[in-house]
Parts: structure tokens; sequence; C-alpha cells
């Protein structure tokens, strides 16, 4: 688990997939992707194409944190990977802009406490504050339903924080 990020400026993406409103008290990720992969697995140009679980939260949403907030989770590939867009497949673009992006390997269990530790200590510490912008995973290609074992890029979106004198 790698606890320092590459700051990143990255290019826009125009992403394709499914999306659904959730909190962490009620999250259906699972629910997401199952219905997500099995359209994925037919329209992908290739089998091992990227796999991005995009977040939108609101601009109040990490101000006034609450586990019950809800938050749009989307299940996405890019939309040049894929052959045919099915008809339920929506779309998403991510902006440019800079990113911190952490890289993640270890227990599915054991990502939350990650994303709190990037959150409450890494963050506040840093010359960056979170941006309004997507924030986004870019999922282990060779993850399976029931592993507990994932490696994930994390790419939270940042600016450089204001300087007061």
């Amino acid at each position: 688990m790698n606890s320092v990020p590459k700051i990143e400026s990255i290019n826009s993406k125009q992403l394709v997939g499914l999306s659904c409103e959730m909190s962490l008290i009620e999250n259906t990720t699972e629910a997401l992707f199952s219905q997500f992969i099995p359209y994925k697995l037919r329209c992908a140009l290739q089998n091992n194409a990227t796999v991005f679980e995009v977040l939108l939260y609101d601009s109040t949403y990490f101000s006034a944190f609450k586990p019950e907030k809800t938050f749009v989770k989307w299940a996405t590939i890019e939309a040049n990977d894929c052959a045919t867009v099915p008809s339920s497949f929506k779309s998403i673009q991510i902006p440019q802009g800079l990113y911190a992006v952490f890289s993640f390997s270890g227990r599915v269990a054991d990502f939350p406490k990650y994303m709190q530790f990037i959150f409450t200590e890494w963050l506040p510490n840093s010359d960056y504050s979170i941006d309004h912008r997507p924030h986004f995973n870019v999922l282990d290609t060779a993850f399976k339903k029931g592993d507990s074992h994932t490696n994930e890029m994390v790419y939270i979106p940042i600016t450089l924080k204001t300087k007061t004198f």
C-alpha cells in the first residue's frame, strides 16, 4: 500500500457505463458491478478493457461528512474501448485536471481504512485540497467477484491550497 501519491495532470476521458446513487451505509457497489460486467464483456473490444469506478460527490460531501450522505457511483469503461455501446449505458466525461494518484494493493476489507487515511491524514497535511471534479479508481483487470485482494489506482481530484500570509 503506497501512502505517497504521484501528482498527475490527466487529459479528459470519455467513459460509458452504468450508475446509481448510494451511500456508504447503503452501499450497492456489488449490485452495480454485477449489472455492469456482463455488458462490459459483450461490448468491450478487448476483454481486459480498463474498468473505471467513478464517484461524483456534491460540493458539501467532504466538508460535512456523514456516511449516510449519498453520492453517485459509476461502473465504466472508456468509450473508445467499446465496440457497440449498449442502450442502457450512459456517458460521463472526466475533465482534465490535477490528481493525486495513490496505489492500493491489499485486502478489499482494508480499502475503507486506506481511503480514510487519504482524506484525514494525507490531504490535510498536503499542499492540496479537494477539487470539485469526479473521483475515480482504475480497477485491477484480474479482479474477480469474491476476491479478497485487490490492486487499484485511486485518483483524487486536487488543486493547490491558497496560501494565506
